[in-house]
């Protein structure tokens, strides 16, 4: 959560950015996301000199929206009960020849991601096991390849909400579940369907995939600001409250990513109220 943009997306988001060809760079740049992904592509495009354009849920957190735009992107709004934020991207790319940038299903997103697990892999030697949220799966995907690279006998395992658990039932499946609706309180894990590429790689390198419920998560956001001082997102509690709840072993050296931060004030007050 200490993160610039306040999540670990940054790191992805400008890996990416940074790879763009100077015709891509000159033309534009258009994403979707519900939150996180587009404050990151947002910064990453301006300070790489990127006009952006985010594709947002109408929904959405206000907190979330006004960082993006603050960011200097600009924001086209749909309405997630009648429209599917892919389609809505895919106009924007055919009517302004834009270059999408994926929140999750891209190699090189999955390698900013990634950076993460050489941080930790570089300060926590003999690790036994690392958690981190799962929703589109990057995280977990370049994690994993991060540790397993450096420290094959660690362990990664990807912890996601009950109602959200597309990547856990694909993977038991041994192929991609889309689950339908994804109804948590953890807004950034809702993807209802893997990606592809991140699919491939969770399926072979996690360790596991479990779930915690929605009074883990609020407990676990309450633990992290009363015992810790320090404020996460439900998305970013979900891996803790799998260690708390037992969902995970509790011993040796085990490193927890807390992903994200970003939250308003009296939303998070009526949560762990």
């Amino acid at each position: 959560m200490f993160q610039r943009s306040g999540s670990f997306k940054f790191r992805g988001a400008y890996n990416r950015l940074s790879q763009l060809s100077e015709d891509e760079r000159e033309r534009g740049i258009v994403a979707y996301s519900s939150g996180n992904h587009g404050a990151a592509v947002a910064l990453s495009a301006r300070l790489l000199g990127v006009a952006a354009v985010i594709v947002v849920p109408a929904t959405g957190s206000a907190a979330k929206l006004a960082a993006i735009q603050g960011y200097g992107a600009e924001l086209v709004s749909y309405d997630p009960a009648t429209q599917r934020r892919e389609e809505v991207a895919a106009a924007i790319v055919a009517e302004r020849s834009l270059t999408l940038i994926r929140p999750f299903d891209d190699y090189a997103v999955m390698a900013g991601q990634g950076s993460a697990g050489l941080e930790i892999c570089r300060d926590v030697a003999d690790l036994d096991r690392v958690l981190v949220p799962v929703g589109g799966g990057g995280l977990a995907a370049g994690v994993a390849t991060a540790v397993k690279g450096v420290q094959p006998g660690a362990e990664v395992f990807g912890v996601e909400p009950e109602g959200a658990a597309d990547t856990s039932k694909s993977i038991r499946a041994g192929q991609l579940v889309n689950i339908g609706q994804a109804v948590t309180i953890a807004d950034g894990l809702l993807a209802t369907q893997p990606g592809s590429l991140t699919f491939g790689i969770n399926a072979r390198l996690l360790a596991d995939v479990v779930t915690v419920t929605e009074e883990a998560i609020v407990d676990t956001m309450r633990f992290c600001f009363s015992r810790l001082k320090i404020v996460v997102e439900p998305s970013a509690a979900v891996p803790l409250a799998a260690l708390r709840s037992g969902a995970v072993p509790a011993t040796g050296r085990t490193v927890v990513v807390l992903s994200g931060g970003n939250i308003a004030p009296a939303d998070f007050a009526r949560i762990i109220s």
